[in-house]
């Protein structure tokens, strides 16, 4: 920087290029000074402005500066013999290069910009000047509205004539807490003379708050612009560059001749960067919701790093599913999941609306990125390539949003594995990407590649999770023989959303029905595989017809052989609709509530609690319950009525007082109960409940006959169904009935050891139909050949009834069908 102001011509320039030359070598960079006024006229001009622009500060102050200073659009085409038509010189901005200068001088940009010119200067030997320049927006009570700094690229060159010249492009470092930054602060009110101490004061304080002045030669060669450093040799530069570099980033102190170092501006970029990534990285990730971590994301980086962010993923991740190995082609879809932008409202939404889905061609920025899992640079978006990229989009011409932007494609993965990329594009007067840029995007993408695929893995394996619980709880039928059931699962909030809670109903002979809930003790898949084998158990068990204790003595011996890691706590319940009476036995679960019908009353039914499931060794005794018809009978697992820090006889309390709340369907009961127990909010352990009411079978619709062994006993069996339906008013289905009835009938007659077979119609939702022998094989559907004998009768049954089965029982096996009953008038 030069001191003072001119005070006369202009000395010889050969002397001036010389003293600046040497200045550069020495560590100097020789700068121009400019104050701009909120006129646009020129209040300050310094010496270096005069030798750098060709204009004496007499001539300068009070003159428009765009006549003055590499304004664009002045000479767009420079030509050796053009006519110079101005006192001054000519100017042309480079191509490319970021925002123009007249872009600051009319006060378009609110931030500090940069950039570089080429003009011819009156008198100048050479034909072409290179000019660096700086603009930073002053703002506060005085006049002033614009400083700019300028150099020229002449003294850089014979300073470090290894660096190539058009290599050279100015920036700004944020930090500005090394020695450079004092010697500016202290330097720059000498410069400006014409202004108060107060004034110089408060534009140095400006210029230290928007980000020094520095110059960036390569990838990796960024240099301070201060008064006492120049170019350091680039061989020696890179060294101590790399050894700073590598101890920042370890977290290691700094060798004792790398202490002066700290403070320039190789180290501040670096910290700059860390701190910028650190930040975001505190950011992001906060929850395991992958929608709110793609916001998280977006939001991070505007308008700090980038002006529009638009972050897109595979449809699988999306969609929490797996996605094939290898690298993605031009088939793949990729769902636009979030955008972010400094725009005004809604200028992005219409045109790239959030949700859409779309491939991409080979020949795009963006196929390159996935494919290749690397950052793509692209300084500014050409007319062509905006054309380009407008091809995807049908019907709507997305080139004004994005021609004449920097953009920075970044690859988001994780594992090796492309989820998605992030387009982000800088406005046109925004400095452009540049390859620290490009270090700090892919370092940017791969932090959040790993939060959004931590999300992922999350969001997949509760889908799982909930599909594998969905699995393994029964689809029960909301009306059985005698009863209408009603059942709600809550998966608990902790460790994966799977448990061992499950219920179930499974259908008896003599219109009965067997009622479980279970839970086995713990979370997670392995509680959940237990629970699947202990429910298909019982489910086997049942369909044997053994009484309530019997079959948990016998799934206590079962656990036992599964391993000794789990326990299980169970409570069955085996109901007659036609007797009116449940038989219970409890293995260590929460006693089940009765409601009665009479007069609304809720009690707990006393029951012989019973040790757990997997204990061993302990007997399980059963109790009978008489019930009458509309008595309701609610069964669930602990985590409904237990809460941390409470006795579990508040919660049993609550679950009788909801349990008697009067409710229109059985759903709405349910929901009572979940909706008292506050379960929706705070829950920890998932929840099973199933209500059951009993409304029993009146004697009317009940019609029994024994049978002795032998063939006329069939004939017999066809007249008294026969008789019996039309008691009923059941004429419509005599003789579907009497066929089917006919061929049970006749297989129990022909398989009795001696015993009476009995028959049973059961009148109720369907018509049910049962035949009991004293034979423990069960039938078994077979295909019939042409010319057999045997085999019909069941297949016959078996086309003809609405469903049919067969079950063992202690003195033999039960045969059943139903049939629809016909619709009433």
């Amino acid at each position: 920087m030069d001191r003072g102001t001119d005070s006369g011509a202009p000395p010889g320039r050969g002397a001036e290029e010389s003293a600046s030359a040497e200045q550069a070598a020495a560590g100097r960079i020789p700068l121009a000074v400019v104050v701009v006024d909120r006129e646009g006229l020129v209040s300050h001009w310094s010496r270096g402005a005069r030798r750098l622009f060709g204009a004496s500060r007499e001539e300068a102050l009070g003159r428009p500066a765009v006549d003055l200073l590499p304004v664009s659009g002045a000479f767009p085409d420079i030509d050796d013999d053009a006519d110079d038509s101005t006192p001054f010189g000519s100017f042309a901005a480079y191509d490319g290069l970021g925002p123009d200068l007249e872009s600051s001088l009319d006060g378009r940009l609110s931030y500090p910009a940069s950039g570089r010119a080429r003009l011819t200067v009156p008198g100048r030997d050479a034909d072409r000047v290179d000019v660096l320049w700086w603009a930073y927006p002053l703002v506060g009570p005085g006049h002033e509205r614009l400083l700019v700094l300028a150099a020229d690229t002449d003294v850089l060159r014979q300073a470090d004539d290894e660096v190539p010249v058009e290599r050279i492009a100015p920036g700004f470092a944020l930090h500005t807490n090394f020695p450079g930054a004092d010697e500016l602060a202290r330097r720059l009110p000498e410069i400006l003379p014409s202004m108060s101490v107060g004034e110089s004061a408060r534009i140095v304080s400006q210029i230290l708050e928007l980000g020094y002045p520095v110059l960036e030669f390569s990838q990796n060669d960024l240099v301070p612009v201060t008064p006492d450093w120049g170019v350091p040799r680039r061989a020696e530069r890179k060294a101590r560059r790399e050894r700073v570099a590598r101890a920042v980033l370890a977290g290691e102190p700094l060798p004792e001749d790398l202490q002066d170092d700290v403070e320039n501006l190789e180290y501040a970029a670096v910290r700059e960067r860390l701190e910028f990534l650190n930040d975001v990285s505190g950011r992001i990730g906060t929850s395991l919701d992958l929608s709110r971590t793609i916001i998280e994301v977006s939001r991070a980086v505007v308008p700090r790093f980038t002006d529009v962010a638009g972050t897109y993923l595979r449809e699988q991740v999306v969609a929490g599913e797996g996605f094939p190995d290898g690298v993605p082609d031009t088939t793949t879809m990729w769902h636009r999941v979030a955008l972010e932008h400094t725009d005004e409202p809604g200028r992005w939404d219409d045109v790239v609306p959030v949700g859409e889905a779309m491939p991409f061609p080979a020949h795009t920025p963006f196929f390159q990125c996935m494919t290749s899992g690397q950052p793509v640079l692209v300084p500014r978006i050409s007319e062509q390539m905006g054309h380009m990229i407008a091809s995807q989009f049908e019907k709507r011409d997305i080139r004004p949003l994005i021609t004449g932007r920097s953009m920075l494609v970044v690859p988001l993965k994780a594992r090796n594995v492309v989820l998605g990329f992030m387009i982000l594009l800088r406005h046109p007067e925004r400095v452009e990407f540049n390859d620290m840029d490009r270090v700090t995007g892919a370092e940017l993408a791969a932090r959040a590649g790993l939060v959004l695929d931590n999300a992922r893995m999350y969001t997949y394996q509760e889908s799982v999770a909930e599909t594998l619980q969905d699995s393994m709880l029964p689809q029960i039928p909301p009306r059985m023989a005698g009863c209408d059931i009603a059942t709600r699962y809550l998966p608990g909030t902790l460790l994966g959303r799977v448990g061992g809670d499950w219920f179930d109903s499974v259908k008896l002979p003599g219109a009965r029905t067997a009622l479980v809930v279970g839970d086995v003790m713990g979370h997670g898949l392995n509680s959940a595989a237990m629970m699947g084998q202990l429910r298909t158990a019982v489910q086997t068990m049942a369909a044997l017809d053994l009484p309530p204790a019997q079959l948990l003595r016998n799934l206590d011996d079962l656990a036992q052989r599964l391993g000794d890691n789990y326990l299980a706590t169970c409570l069955y319940a085996v109901y007659d609709p036609i007797v009116g009476e449940l038989h219970i036995a409890n293995a260590g679960h929460i006693p089940p509530v009765v409601v009665r019908a009479v007069d609304g009353r809720s009690e707990l039914l006393d029951l012989p609690t019973g040790a757990p499931i997997g204990v061993g060794g302990v007997p399980f005794e059963a109790v009978r319950v008489r019930v009458e018809p509309g008595d309701r009978l609610v069964m669930c697992t602990d985590g409904l009525v237990e809460v941390r820090g409470e006795d579990i006889g508040v919660g049993l309390a609550t679950l009788c007082e909801s349990a008697a709340h009067p409710a229109a369907s059985m759903d709405d009961a349910c929901d009572t109960i979940i909706r008292a127990l506050n379960v929706r909010g705070g829950r920890k352990d998932d929840v099973a409940l199933l209500m059951t009411r009993l409304n029993g079978i009146e004697p009317d619709d009940v019609a029994e006959w024994r049978l002795t062994p032998g063939p006329a006993e069939v004939g017999r069996a066809r007249a008294v169904v026969r008789e019996q339906l039309h008691d009923w008013g059941l004429a419509r289905l005599v003789d579907i009935a009497e066929l089917l009835v006919s061929e049970l009938v006749t297989n129990a007659v022909r398989h009795s050891h001696g015993h009476p077979v009995e028959l049973r119609l059961v009148r109720g939702e369907t018509l049910l139909c049962e035949v009991d022998d004293d034979d423990h094989t069960l039938p078994t559907l077979l295909s019939a050949e042409p010319m057999a004998e045997a085999g019909r009768g069941l297949r016959v049954v078996s086309t003809l009834a609405r469903e049919w089965g067969a079950s063992r029982t202690g003195a033999g096996k039960t045969v059943w069908f139903e049939l629809t009953l016909p619709r009433r008038r």
